[in-house]
C-alpha cells in the first residue's frame, strides 16, 4: 500500500483494516534484521513465494546510504546476484558503471519496492512475478538512461523493437534474460573485459522495463515474460503479487498480541518462503546436477540450505504445504539420480556442500512419518545410505570417502587433532577444519533417521547397522567432565582443551561455529540416553539451567572475535545459531516444561523485535525465522523424524492455521498476556491432557489446542519426563528405538 494512502487512513480505520483477513502482508516489514549483529543482515527481498526472481537493492546493509545497483535476480541468499541494472540522467561516463547513488524515500514490501535517488531524483519501482520482473522509472526532465550489464562473465545484445537479451555465466551454468522497454529507446552495446553492457537512452520521463529470467535459454526467457507479463500495467502486476502474498500469509491468522508481535510474526513467515525455489519453466527445467534440460511435469526445486532449515523451516512447510514438500524431496531424489550423490545444499549451480551432516535423511524421515509419501522412498534411501557409508563426512565436502571416513566407520568417531598437531589429510578444508565432535554428533542423528527409514523398507540388516551408528555420539561424551569432548586417533581425550574456547575460528577444530557448551545437547535422537550419561534428569536439568547462566569466560569483544556465529548469547546459550534451536525446549523432555515456557518467551522478547536489529544471527533464508514462527505459535517440531510437537508458550490469543485439505488447526490461549506466559491446562481436540506434547496425527487433518494461561507455573503439567519424547509413537518400523 502506498505511503500516501496509509497516511490518509484514520488511525482506527487503519488498525481495523490491518486486522482484516486479507491484510496479513501489510504487517510484513522486510527491513527487520537489516543490520547484522556481526555477520550477514537480511535483505528486503521482493519476490513471490518460492519463486525464481528475487530482487533487492545492492548495498552493505540498511545503514549503507548508497545503492550500488539492482540485480535482475539473485543466485541464492548470500551467494551472489545475476545481471546488473541502474538508471542515471544524461550520457553516462565510465564511472557510471560503478558509481553508487545515495537514496531516500525507500518503501519495501514483499511484493513492491520503491526508492528515490538523491542526486538524480530518479524514482525506481519494482514488482515481481514468478519468473519475471518489472521496473518502473520516473526521471526528471532531461535525457534519461538505463544501464544494463552482466555482473562478471556474459553478453548483452539488442533484440528487435526496444527489446534486449543477455546471458550471465556463473559457476559452470548460465542465466538468461529477455527484456522489453515500454517506450522508444536508443540502445547501444559495449563490453568491459568479460562484462557485457547495454546503454538505453530515452526522451520521455517515464519508462517501464519488463523482463523474463530463464535457466534454459533466451527464447524461454522471452516466453516466460510474455506468459507472465503480457501487457504494460505495472499496478496490475503489483496488485497480483500482493494478493499472492496475502493468499500465502493468510494461511495463518493470528489474533491478539501487539502490533509489533504481528509484524515480527508475519515478517518471519514471509522469510520462510525464500527457499526452496521452483525453477521449472513450461514443464522443463535445467539441472546443474547433470547439465541437461529435462522435460518433467513435476516441479523442480533448488536452493535448500538443509543444515539451517531441517529443524524448523522444512517441518513448518510440512504442515503448511505438504504437496510442495513432496515435490522438493522428489527434486533431491532426481539430483541424486543425476549426479550420483544426495546433495546437501542444492543451489542453482549444483551441490554447494556447506556445513556438516547428512541431514537430507532427517528431512525425508520427518516428512515420511508425517504422512508425506508422494516420493520414491526406495531411491531416496539408496542415496542417503550411499552418503552415509560411501561418501565423505568431512565438513564442506561431498564425494568419495577419505581415510578419515574409514576411521569413523571403524572406530565410531571422527578423530580430532591434538594441540599443535598439523593436518595431514588433504581433503580437509583448510578454513573449516575437521569439526570432529560436531561431525560425529550430526551423523549419529542422521544415521538414526536412516535406521527408521530402513525399517520402513524392511531392511533389518541396515536398520541394525544404523541404530549401532546412532550410538556413536557416546564415543565423544566424556563422563568424568560431563561434556562432549574431542578425542584423538589413539582414542585419548584431547588435552589441553578448553570447552569455552576450543581451537580454530569458531571452534572449528572440534565444533561447527560454536563451542562445546552448545554441542553438549546435540543428541536429538536419544535425549533420555544423553540425560543418563549426564547423571539423570535432575543432573541434566541443573546443567541446562547453568547453560543459560554460564559466564562467557572472556570479555565479549574477545568472545565474539573468536565466535562471530555465536550471537544472541544468554550465558553460553546462542540464540543466533541453529544448533541451539531445540535447547530451550529440552525442559519439556526433562519434566520441567514451565522453564521452556519462560525461556522461549524471554528469547522471543529479547532477540526478535520489529527493528533493524530484530534478528540475532544469520537468518539464512528462513532458518532463524521459522524458529520464531513456531515459538510465537506456541509449539515446536522437536526432533526431526519423530512425528510429534512439544509445547512452548503461545504469544497470540487465537491462531487459525488453514491446511491444504480444507481443515484448520485452531490454537486458543485463554487469559494470555506478557505476564501470563505459563500454561495452566491443556486440552487437545477437546480432551484434557497432562502432557506437553502432541502427535502430528492429532493435527494433520485439523485439530484444536486449547490452553489456559497464568502468571504462575503449573509444575505438575508435563512433570513426568518419561512422557516425552513419546515412546509409543509407531514409525512403521516398530516402536521408536531409544
Amino acid at each position: 500500500m502506498d505511503k500516501i494512502f496509509r497516511a490518509a487512513l484514520p488511525a482506527a480505520g487503519f488498525l481495523l483494516w490491518l486486522n482484516s483477513a486479507s491484510a496479513q502482508v501489510e504487517y510484513v516489514d522486510p527491513t527487520i534484521g537489516g543490520i547484522g549483529y556481526l555477520l550477514e543482515p537480511t535483505r528486503p527481498t521482493v519476490s513471490l513465494p518460492n519463486s525464481m526472481v528475487r530482487v533487492y537493492p545492492i548495498r552493505k546493509d540498511a545503514t549503507d546510504d548508497q545503492i550500488h545497483s539492482f540485480p535482475l535476480t539473485i543466485i541464492s541468499h548470500r551467494l551472489g546476484e545475476l545481471f546488473w541494472l541502474m538508471p542515471c540522467v544524461g550520457a553516462p561516463d565510465e564511472g557510471a558503471w560503478s558509481r553508487p547513488e545515495a537514496y531516500d524515500q525507500e518503501q519495501t514490501t514483499p511484493y513492491y519496492y520503491s526508492v528515490r535517488l538523491d542526486d538524480s531524483d530518479i524514482q525506481i519501482e519494482f514488482t515481481p512475478t514468478a519468473r519475471c520482473g518489472c521496473f518502473r522509472f520516473t526521471f526528471p526532465p532531461g535525457k534519461a538512461t538505463v544501464l544494463l550489464a552482466t555482473r562478471l562473465h556474459g553478453e548483452m545484445q539488442v533484440e528487435r523493437n526496444n527489446a534486449v537479451s543477455g546471458v550471465e555465466h556463473f559457476n559452470g551454468m548460465a542465466a538468461y534474460v529477455y527484456g522489453e522497454f515500454s517506450a522508444p529507446v536508443s540502445v547501444q552495446s559495449s563490453r568491459a573485459g568479460d562484462q557485457g553492457r547495454l546503454t538505453a537512452r530515452l526522451a520521455s520521463s517515464q519508462l517501464d522495463f519488463r523482463y523474463g529470467i530463464s535457466f534454459i535459454s533466451v527464447e524461454q526467457a522471452r516466453r516466460n515474460l510474455h506468459e507472465e507479463i503480457p501487457g504494460w500495467d505495472f499496478d496490475k502486476i503489483r496488485d497480483r503479487a500482493r494478493q499472492r502474498w496475502n493468499d500465502v500469509l493468510g494461511q495463518i491468522k493470528v489474533e491478539g498480541g501487539t502490533l509489533a508481535q504481528k509484524r515480527v510474526f508475519y515478517t518471519a513467515l514471509y522469510r520462510c518462503y525464500e527457499r526452496m525455489i521452483c525453477i521449472t519453466e513450461d514443464g522443463r527445467y535445467y539441472s546443474a546436477f547433470d547439465h541437461r534440460v529435462h522435460d518433467d511435469p513435476r516441479p523442480f526445486y533448488v536452493d535448500n540450505w538443509i543444515w539451517d532449515l531441517y529443524q524448523a523451516q522444512l517441518p513448518l512447510m510440512e504442515i503448511l504445504n505438504p504437496d510442495m514438500e513432496s515435490d522438493e524431496i522428489s527434486s533431491y531424489i532426481r539430483m541424486y539420480e543425476q549426479s550420483g550423490w544426495m546433495p546437501s545444499f542444492a543451489v542453482l549451480w549444483g551441490d554447494n556442500p556447506c556445513m556438516t551432516g547428512n541431514h537430507a535423511a532427517a528431512w525425508m524421515a520427518d516428512a515420511w512419518f508425517k504422512g508425506i509419501r508422494n516420493f520414491d522412498l526406495k531411491t531416496a534411501y539408496a542415496g542417503l545410505q550411499k552418503n552415509s557409508l560411501d561418501a565423505t563426512l568431512l565438513p564442506w565436502r561431498n564425494g568419495p570417502k577419505t581415510t578419515l571416513d574409514d576411521f569413523y566407520n571403524a572406530h565410531g568417531y571422527l578423530p580430532a587433532l591434538d594441540p599443535g598437531e598439523k593436518e595431514t589429510v588433504a581433503e580437509v578444508n583448510p578454513n573449516e577444519l575437521r569439526q570432529a565432535v560436531s561431525v560425529t554428533l550430526d551423523n549419529s542423528f542422521d544415521d538414526w533417521c536412516l535406521a527408521q527409514l530402513a525399517g520402513v523398507l524392511g531392511n533389518k540388516a541396515d536398520q541394525a547397522l544404523f541404530l549401532k551408528r546412532a550410538r556413536y555420539y557416546t564415543n565423544v561424551f566424556r563422563v568424568d567432565k560431563d561434556m562432549m569432548w574431542p578425542r584423538d586417533a589413539a582414542g585419548n581425550w584431547v588435552e589441553p582443551y578448553d570447552p569455552k574456547f576450543p581451537t580454530g575460528r569458531g571452534g572449528r577444530n572440534y565444533f561447527t561455529e560454536n563451542n562445546g557448551y552448545t554441542y553438549d545437547w546435540d543428541v536429538k535422537h536419544d535425549l533420555q540416553g544423553l540425560f543418563t550419561l549426564m547423571g539423570g534428569t535432575k543432573a541434566a536439568e541443573a546443567k541446562l539451567d547453568q547453560l543459560f547462566r554460564e559466564d562467557l569466560g572472556a570479555p565479549r569483544y574477545k568472545f565474539y572475535g573468536l565466535f562471530p556465529d555465536s550471537t544472541g548469547m544468554v550465558g553460553e546459550f546462542s540464540m543466533g545459531n541453529e544448533p541451539s534451536f531445540l535447547i530451550p525446549y529440552l525442559y519439556d523432555y526433562l519434566g520441567e516444561p514451565w522453564k521452556t515456557q519462560k525461556h522461549v518467551r524471554m528469547l522471543l522478547d529479547t532477540w526478535f523485535t520489529d527493528t533493524l536489529l530484530g534478528i540475532p544471527g544469520d537468518e539464512d533464508g528462513g532458518g532463524m525465522s521459522s524458529w520464531v514462527v513456531f515459538g510465537m505459535l506456541g509449539f515446536y517440531p522437536g526432533v526431526p523424524g519423530v512425528p510429534a510437537y512439544c509445547l512452548g508458550s503461545p504469544v497470540f490469543d487465537r491462531v487459525t492455521i488453514r491446511l491444504k485439505n480444507g481443515k484448520s488447526i485452531r490454537i486458543t490461549a485463554r487469559n494470555n498476556s506478557a505476564d501470563n506466559k505459563y500454561i495452566q491446562s491443556f486440552r487437545l481436540n477437546g480432551k484434557p491432557s497432562n502432557r506437553v506434547w502432541f502427535r502430528h496425527a492429532d493435527i494433520a487433518t485439523g485439530g484444536t489446542l486449547d490452553l489456559k494461561m497464568g502468571n504462575l507455573p503449573n509444575k505438575i503439567l508435563g512433570s513426568s519426563p518419561s512422557d516425552f519424547p513419546p515412546s509409543d509413537i509407531s514409525l512403521n518400523s516398530g516402536t521408536l528405538t531409544r
